[in-house]
């Protein structure tokens, strides 16, 4: 009897133990053996980020698009515009909750509403970063031992030489008495799947290269300054011509015009599962804000469902802010 005694009051959580109902305390147990997931990814990011850090590509130079306005470079704009919306949504989720504590269902109502507006932005912005980020921009060469070449010229601004991208398709010279044909059954390849014919081959580069002085590689080594090295006009030719491999444009799996491929497997799977986080949030808040409508938690006498809701969405924004930090600004 004295045991039991002893143990309860040692317990003493009852069926609340930490002041925190059963269902607070799964979505903790939650929040944390996710967050051990999302840390492991940027872990393994980091790692890999350090191995190969004088070829990695630079954000600056990869998320430079904004929508509705094309040719302008706007580095990792869109990118913050994302961010800051993500964080007011978590904000708006502080005031819903705050609401529901006080039995306001007229604010809860209005506040879960913004959250979900700034979560769809959030996800569709980030849907329109992979469509630009596959699609690709400027174009570059794959050479025999795997590294990428880009194009660029130098263009005065404000006094000095900078380095400026080229798409490829400003300058190569296409081929029109030459037909490249996709490999098929009927010309003895059954079992190949070779994909897509690429939009341009190297000699057609290398042509439209040497036909371009202005136009010079760079390649993807960083050099002492922390900017990709640049090529002189011969070098470049050479570069091309004895190791141009393979013309590409966006990036996939496999290869990527921005540099290692590593960046971009880093970029799909963890963008991709913290987005995936995000859509199922905005779905499970749809639901809590229809049932706030309803006046389900009004009945009930509490908005603890909210609160818990609210927790999960506050993880999605905090993980983000990680990485963000680690993927885009380091």
């Amino acid at each position: 009897m004295s045991t039991a005694v002893v143990e309860g009051k040692a317990w003493g959580g009852g069926n609340q133990p930490l002041k925190a109902s059963y269902g607070k305390m799964m979505m903790w147990f939650f929040i944390v053996s996710d967050a051990l997931t999302f840390s492991g990814f940027l872990a393994a990011y980091g790692f890999s980020r350090f191995k190969f850090i004088d070829s990695w590509p630079i954000a600056d130079e990869v998320f430079t698009h904004f929508p509705f306005l094309h040719g302008v470079d706007a580095p990792m704009y869109y990118v913050a515009f994302m961010t800051f919306v993500l964080i007011m949504s978590s904000v708006t989720m502080v005031l819903a909750v705050d609401a529901g504590h006080y039995m306001n269902k007229q604010k809860v109502t209005l506040y879960m509403f913004l959250t979900i507006i700034g979560g769809l932005i959030f996800v569709g912005s980030q849907a329109w970063e992979w469509n630009t980020f596959i699609n690709g921009d400027y174009g570059a060469i794959q050479t025999k031992g795997g590294n990428i070449l880009q194009f660029g010229e130098y263009v005065e601004q404000d006094g000095e030489k900078v380095f400026k991208r080229v798409a490829v398709r400003d300058f190569a010279a296409i081929d029109v008495h030459k037909e490249r044909i996709q490999q098929e059954r009927n010309n003895g390849l059954w079992f190949v799947d070779e994909g897509t014919l690429p939009n341009y081959t190297v000699a057609e580069v290398s042509n439209g290269l040497v036909a371009n002085s202005n136009i010079l590689v760079r390649t993807q080594i960083i050099n002492e300054e922390g900017e990709k090295t640049v090529l002189s006009r011969a070098e470049s030719i050479s570069q091309i011509k004895k190791n141009g491999k393979l013309y590409v444009e966006g990036a996939n799996l496999h290869v990527n015009e921005y540099g290692s491929p590593l960046f971009a497997d880093f970029f799909f799977f963890i963008t991709g599962f913290h987005g995936f986080h995000v859509f199922s949030g905005v779905l499970i808040n749809i639901i809590i804000f229809f049932n706030v409508v309803l006046g389900t938690y009004e009945r009930r006498g509490s908005y603890e469902m909210v609160e818990k809701v609210g927790l999960y969405w506050h993880f999605v924004d905090l993980v983000w802010v990680f990485v963000f930090t680690f993927f885009y600004l380091v």
